[in-house]
């Protein structure tokens, strides 16, 4: 009758969400019972969601987020083969002309435009971009205020600003548009302010502004020809019309490639290679990378969160055990299964959610560490990665799936007791006569993928290390750099080696500096340019490729670089004969066996210093400017490293900024090099005020320490090696904590039977190697699985070492023994406890 009337009364009410709501509040207070378990299972998994959301926003940032344009679905990047190559100004008409699947294609320079602005405080140098100007209206960019630029300013100097550059330059001004900037000492009309957010459509260029094409020849020493069709500049992007599938883009650009190539065959030769991806993705060997990494990392954090899962579920297991009685009890009472299960899916669920709330919150503060990160570039690299909704909604996805996951088989169990062997005691999972039970198989997983963690975080260490000792070939230490560009002012060439001769001079006459030189790119600089040659006397069929620099008197000093043989700059006059140096890189490649001292080397082209060059001649080609000098060596210089770290000493030619600056102008100004007794960092002010004494527009920039500089050119190892060393670290912890909890329950468990052991004569040395037995045999088993498994994966981490192998012999001989001794300790802890135990209490324990 009660039943009945039970019934009756919830017909008017929402027993399912009561339930709910009692079920809640249940678990709540048994959480709040066990203050020590419900915190460590919350900090478990909150570690491993934390390092699958900081890596998941850096997956966000470069694959899923959208790029900064309206539609972006319909909006398609387009190269000249899967390189990412880009268009010469022909080439692009055509393209325009002959193309029927776009409604619109604009066109923009793809190298950044650097400028100096002044107005508002000292001049400052910013970087830019030059483009069409439909390029606003075809990747539909609106304007915060004012708007985008209108067909006829091609060749006009106007101007839209970032909305960044705007409050921090002008306050924020909401007069500013009509008004004159002056950049690069010329004047331009601002006409717009580009959307909070907005700094171009490239993945990692952080812009500033933005100036029509035609506009580009008042700020820029480059200048490209509109009828060159061996001149490749631009990045196009096209609007597909309303209807056009992507698969008939591919075909009428095929058809273009191919009519092209057979029309112009000695320069469009690649053109038949016309494709496109989704504006703003990577391509290339750069997503290659990216997408290595990414993967490397996203299987590391995973790791990371199975081993943290593993230990929760040890820690809920040892609860379910603990609660048989009280299951047996709620069963006999006429509690259903379900609800019981149910009741523990709750809590687990809730340690999920506890778990991807603290996550969340580390991962805020990794993630702005990780954008901190500075990279060697000449130009801002925009690497900004924040947390989106994609991140919180892969966070919440794994909170909830962990929280019901890791308790599934703990609730399975607590609510399957068996009524006898509960009301006795025994553990239902490790029941006398199993050898295994679940909680010894979790323990054996968790140590085979620490030992996959720390064999991958002891690669990445080890690869540190060896670049911490690669010997970059110039001394650090002491020296100084910041940059000038006469060229952002309008200086010819003859103004520009007469300004930096003075600077130079005025520098090396300052208190305590030891020497001081220009460089057009600095030493580990991300950037830089190549020459092609052949050898005078030798067949001009036989070209070769060189890495080049340019450098003034003084140069090889200040960086405390040896000359191997003859002499620097200083005795060679600007207008004389063309003179070089080589690297001993240089000489051993090209004159084996032979002195190169007074040899001729006849330039086939130069590549300006703007570019990243890869080294190909193919590459090279493409970026050629008309050079056929003849140049004599006059010196041979040790090896340093030029563009990274991890690279092999490429073959290097150092040409004579003085006789260089008219024919092959830095893209990027020139670097200012000075070596002091003193402080390095206090010569900073000292030299701003001699530039300005000299032009007081002249625009400083990239002002640091050259051991800032080396620092930041450790980036990619320093952070991968953070990166694996914190998650091995947790790995380890997880991992020891995992096995110090199995082998202490199993302890408590065994009790009587260590009581009676020792009640019989057993020693306490033997109790303890009883325990330590026991957990060594988990530890061995687990290493037989893991060790492998690393040794295998290791390959992936090839690409991102420094001087070491993937299967390096001191890593993977380390590792285990390693992983050996801390499990042994863990286990040692509980061994002395059981070693300890009176007999007379054990005894009477039950």
């Amino acid at each position: 009758m009660e039943r009945t009337r039970q019934a009756l009364r919830e017909r008017g009410t929402l027993p399912w969400l009561e339930s709910l709501l009692r079920d809640l509040a249940y678990s709540l207070r048994r959480l709040a019972k066990h203050p020590a378990v419900t915190a460590i299972a919350v900090l478990s998994i909150g570690l491993g969601i934390g390092a699958n959301a900081t890596i998941f926003s850096v997956v966000s940032r470069f694959f899923l987020r959208p790029a900064p344009v309206g539609n972006p679905s319909t909006l398609l990047a387009l190269y000249t083969n899967v390189g990412g190559g880009p268009f010469s100004q022909p080439l692009y008409n055509d393209l325009c002309q002959q193309t029927r699947s776009f409604s619109g294609i604009a066109a923009y320079d793809l190298s950044p435009l650097s400028v100096s602005i002044g107005g508002g405080g000292e001049p400052e140098t910013i970087y830019g971009q030059a483009v069409g100007t439909n390029f606003f209206d075809v990747t539909q960019v609106f304007m915060m205020r004012g708007r985008g630029f209108a067909s006829r300013e091609y060749n006009e100097p106007v101007v839209i600003l970032s909305a960044q550059l705007w409050k921090r330059r002008f306050g924020g001004d909401p007069a500013i548009l009509g008004k004159p900037v002056l950049l690069s000492g010329r004047v331009f009309t601002v006409v717009g302010i580009a959307p909070p957010g907005f700094s171009g459509i490239e993945q990692l260029m952080h812009l500033q502004f933005w100036v029509p094409l035609g506009a580009l020849d008042q700020l820029s020493v480059t200048h490209h020809s509109a009828t060159d069709r061996d001149n490749p500049w631009l990045s196009v992007v096209g609007r597909l019309r309303p209807g056009v599938k992507r698969a008939q883009v591919a075909a009428e650009l095929k058809t273009l490639g191919q009519r092209l190539a057979l029309s112009y065959p000695q320069s469009d030769d690649r053109s038949n290679e016309l494709i496109f991806s989704a504006v703003g993705e990577l391509i290339g060997q750069s997503k290659v990378l990216i997408t290595l990494l990414l993967a490397l990392l996203s299987m590391v954090v995973l790791l990371v969160l199975a081993i943290a899962g593993a230990n929760v579920t040890n820690l809920l297991f040892v609860q379910a055990a603990g609660r048989q009685r009280e299951m047996a009890v709620r069963l006999a009472l006429g509690a259903t299964r379900g609800r019981l299960r149910r009741q523990m899916l709750m809590e687990s669920l809730l340690l999920g959610l506890g778990g991807g709330l603290l996550g969340v919150t580390l991962s805020l503060w990794a993630v702005d560490a990780l954008s901190s990160f500075q990279f060697p570039t000449r130009f801002p690299v925009d690497f900004n990665i924040r947390m989106d909704w994609r991140v919180l909604l892969y966070s919440f996805v794994l909170s909830i799936l962990g929280g019901l996951l890791l308790g599934a088989a703990p609730a399975w169990a607590a609510a399957r007791p068996q009524l006898a062997n509960a009301l006795k005691g025994e553990d239902a999972l490790a029941r006398p006569g199993r050898r295994w039970s679940l909680r010894n198989l979790l323990v054996v997983a968790q140590i085979s993928m620490t030992v996959i963690l720390l064999s991958m975080t002891g690669l990445f260490l080890r690869s540190l290390q060896s670049a911490a000792n690669i010997d970059i070939g110039f001394r650090p230490k002491g020296l100084l750099m910041l940059s000038v560009d006469p060229g952002e002012q309008g200086y010819t060439a003859t103004r520009t080696a007469a300004f930096l001769d003075q600077l130079r001079e005025r520098a090396a006459a300052l208190p305590g500096v030891t020497g001081a030189a220009f460089t057009d790119v600095a030493p580990l600089t991300a950037a830089g340019g190549a020459m092609l040659f052949h050898i005078a006397g030798r067949p001009a069929s036989e070209r070769h490729g060189a890495t080049a620099y340019m450098a003034t008197p003084g140069y090889f000093d200040t960086l405390g670089m040896p000359l191997i043989a003859g002499h620097d700059f200083d005795k060679e006059a600007a207008t004389g004969e063309q003179t070089i140096l080589v690297n001993r890189a240089f000489a051993e490649k090209y004159f084996k066996g032979e002195s190169p001292l007074g040899q001729h080397l006849v330039s086939d082209g130069l590549v300006p210093s703007r570019q990243v060059v890869g080294g190909s001649e193919t590459h090279l080609r493409q970026h050629l400017f008309s050079d056929s000098d003849s140049y004599r060596i006059i010196g041979i210089a040790s090896n340093f490293k030029g563009h990274e770290i991890g690279e092999a000493i490429p073959p290097t030619i150092f040409r004579s900024l003085a006789q260089t600056v008219a024919t092959a102008p830095s893209g990027y100004g020139y670097t200012l090099l000075v070596h002091t007794t003193g402080d390095a960092s206090a010569l900073g002010q000292s030299l701003r005020r001699q530039v300005h004494a000299l032009d007081p527009a002249m625009a400083v920039y990239s002002e640091e320490t050259m051991e800032e500089h080396v620092r930041s050119a450790y980036v990619l190892p320093r952070l991968a090696a953070i990166i694996f060393g914190v998650c091995g670290g947790i790995g380890l912890v997880l991992a020891v904590v995992g096995i110090y909890g199995v082998m202490s329950y199993s302890v408590s468990r065994r009790t009587h039977e260590i009581g009676i052991r020792m009640a019989m004569g057993a020693k306490p040395g033997t109790v303890e190697r009883l325990v330590l037995r026991q957990g060594l045999a988990l530890t061995l088993i687990a290493m037989a699985l893991g060790w492998p498994a690393a040794w295998m994966l290791a390959k992936l981490a090839a690409s991102f070492l420094y001087g070491i192998q993937p299967h390096d012999a001191v890593t993977f001989a380390v590792v285990p023994p390693l992983l050996i001794a801390i499990a042994l300790i863990a286990c040692w802890i509980p061994a002395r406890r059981a070693a300890s135990i009176d007999p007379m209490q054990a005894l009477r324990t039950e």
